[in-house]
């Protein structure tokens, strides 16, 4: 019988979007063999995925949202927008692929199944969805925090004869909503950017809304060749800014409390914030936001008049009215949201007032009636965090599976790693600053220490690395304990998992910002404490890799 072929690598990358692409750079760069495979067609990750209407960057926007590990890129990209729309992103990425020669060593179209650590050859080995199989000593698992879809479990849903489609896995082929009735399910982040530009498009278009959300103005505009040319000449200065502030913006925080002002001074501040528009209604704001509550009802209480001022039915705008702490669900930045309920062909459903019973095929059916429909969008957002982790559910030392190990919570170390699983990291993981966190310059530096970590076991040719249970305990504390000082755990989210039946109720973003990375640098410089080494037990096995 033939010995079934097997593919040695240094390391094997899982995910070809922001995080993959860098950390196959760097680690190509440090001599390694590896090689980065996707399910996807086409590399971006997240950004090939969420084509939608109106998808855009509502973080820190353009031209922030990128890397910096080469100071080319910033100086030969030109940014279009102040909040670059997916297009624009993914065809950066794809500049960066082919500007470092990336694609050579990507495979798409390549699902992972069934990883399994050996314990005796101290390596990973996968199978693939193309029949192939591959053993790598390290095992990086830049899967994404957002990438996958959460479908909901409503009745009927796959009777549905209309088009059905998720903002999430949007098609690449053209969607058209002219002369069509369409029905939105989901207000948060992707159905806010989608429901303005639908409403656009569609004969009538319907809004199914469970919570309603704080959302601040985008303000998107053209980017212009002045603003661009500041930012190049002052690059080196706000990466340092970038670095050093919360979030990875380049804008240091107001570090005032709201009761340091007058009514009158808190009232101008919020409005000229809402003016700016940007996050910088959240970074520019109060200190105190998120950790005091007569602070944060202060600014709660100011997007609801906005809110109310907007939009011209008072029943409507009392549908619409927020009642969590702002700012506790993930940051929503929009582009005429609040104005779109104010078109004759848009119609909002309050599904806590009115709730989805099924859905037939023909529409969408609440306690009141039918709603019929040609078209369902499902703004229904991911398994945030956690979930392509547990999709992809790895099993470790004596083929215990990651689905066992998070049963009950996200046990990890820096977010990084996590005992019983050697030589696998994960980038952007429960416990790092991820979501809440410049997602570009976090995946480099997340990576930069994996690296580190990566060529101090191999330069005193160790075999293993895992995080110790102890470490994962304390890791879970201080996360915890920093999070437990804010008002976020207060609020049901997808960061705590309320959006997905059955998860686990965790806070899961460390909210330290650059104190987590100083931590990073602490457990290196201590010679990784709360982390084993484990001694080689054979020689390397390696493809040779140019």
């Amino acid at each position: 019988m033939a010995r079934e072929s097997v593919e040695h690598l240094d390391a094997l990358v899982i995910g070809a979007g922001v995080s993959g692409l860098y950390a196959l750079h760097h680690l190509r760069g440090m001599g390694l063999s590896v090689a980065v495979c996707d399910g996807a067609g086409g590399i971006g990750g997240t950004w090939w995925y969420n084509g939608y209407p109106g998808a855009r960057v509502d973080g820190p926007g353009s031209p922030f949202y990128c890397y910096t590990f080469a100071d080319e890129l910033m100086q030969e990209w030109d940014w279009a927008e102040t909040q670059p729309s997916q297009a624009q992103v993914l065809a950066y990425l794809e500049h960066v692929a082919d500007r470092f020669d990336l694609r050579r060593h990507i495979r798409l179209n390549t699902w992972i199944r069934n990883p399994r650590y050996d314990e005796a050859a101290q390596r990973w080995t996968v199978d693939t969805s193309t029949g192939g199989r591959i053993s790598a000593q390290f095992l990086i698992c830049a899967v994404g925090a957002l990438s996958t879809a959460n479908r909901p479990d409503i009745p009927g849903i796959d009777d549905f004869a209309g088009e059905c489609l998720h903002t999430g896995n949007w098609p690449h082929e053209p969607v058209h909503f002219a002369g069509k009735r369409v029905g939105v399910i989901g207000t948060g982040s992707s159905g806010i950017q989608a429901i303005p530009e639908i409403a656009k498009e569609a004969a009538h278009l319907t809004v199914f809304q469970r919570t309603p959300q704080f959302s601040f103005p985008a303000r998107n505009q053209p980017l212009t060749a002045a603003e661009l040319a500041s930012v190049r000449d002052n690059w080196d200065a706000l990466k340092a800014n970038m670095r050093n502030f919360n979030g990875g913006f380049p804008w240091p925080r107001n570090l005032r409390t709201a009761a340091e002002d007058t009514p009158a001074e808190r009232q101008a501040l919020f409005e000229r914030l809402w003016e700016e528009g940007t996050l910088k209604f959240i970074v520019d704001n109060y200190s105190d936001l998120l950790t005091n509550k007569e602070t944060n009802g202060m600014v709660a209480d100011f997007v609801r008049s906005k809110i109310r001022e907007i939009v011209r039915d008072p029943a409507t705008a009392d549908k619409l009215m927020p009642d969590h702490y702002v700012a506790t669900k993930r940051p929503v930045l929009d582009n005429g949201y609040f104005e779109a309920y104010n078109r004759k062909n848009v119609t909002l459903v309050d599904l806590r007032e009115d709730p989805i019973e099924r859905i037939t095929p023909s529409g969408v059916c609440t306690a009141t009636g039918v709603c019929h429909l040609d078209m369902l969008v499902l703004a229904t957002g991911f398994d945030a965090i956690s979930g392509t982790f547990l999709r992809l559910n790895p099993k470790g030392r004596a083929g215990l599976s990651l689905k066992e190990r998070w049963r009950e919570r996200y046990h990890n170390y820096l977010g990084l790693m996590i005992s019983g699983f050697p030589n696998l990291f994960m980038v952007h993981g429960p416990g790092t600053p991820g979501v809440l966190y410049n997602m570009p310059l976090g995946a480099e530096r997340e990576i930069e220490w994996v690296g580190n970590c990566i060529e101090h076991l191999r330069g005193e040719s160790l075999g293993a690395v895992e995080a110790t249970p102890a470490a994962e305990a304390a890791w879970a504390e201080e996360v915890e304990g920093i999070a437990n000082r804010t008002l976020y755990p207060l609020t049901d989210s997808w960061y705590t998992g309320a959006n997905i039946p059955g998860k686990p109720r965790q806070f899961p973003v460390h909210l330290g910002g650059p104190h987590y990375f100083e931590r990073l640098s602490q457990v290196a410089g201590s010679g990784y404490e709360g982390i084993e080494f484990e001694a080689a037990r054979s020689e390397p096995q390696s493809a040779l890799f140019v």
